[in-house]
């Protein structure tokens, strides 16, 4: 499951995560950026969105060339 997290840095912006969870625990992290104005905050959400969507349905299925 992914999701998006929000958080206040030390500096005052908000950072932008896209989080991913397995059984409860979070077991991915990838940081989007940070933003200090409601523009660029939604910006990054846009961003993050995207990649969830882009993991969630990849342009192509590399899973055809794993090996079992």
């Amino acid at each position: 499951m992914a999701f998006i997290r929000k958080f206040e840095t030390t500096s005052g912006a908000t950072g932008v995560q896209v989080c991913y969870k397995e059984g409860g625990r979070v077991v991915k992290t990838i940081h989007v950026g940070s933003a200090s104005t409601p523009e660029a905050l939604e910006r990054l959400v846009k961003k993050a969105q995207g990649i969830i969507n882009e993991k969630d349905n990849p342009l192509f299925d590399l899973s055809v060339f794993d090996k079992k």
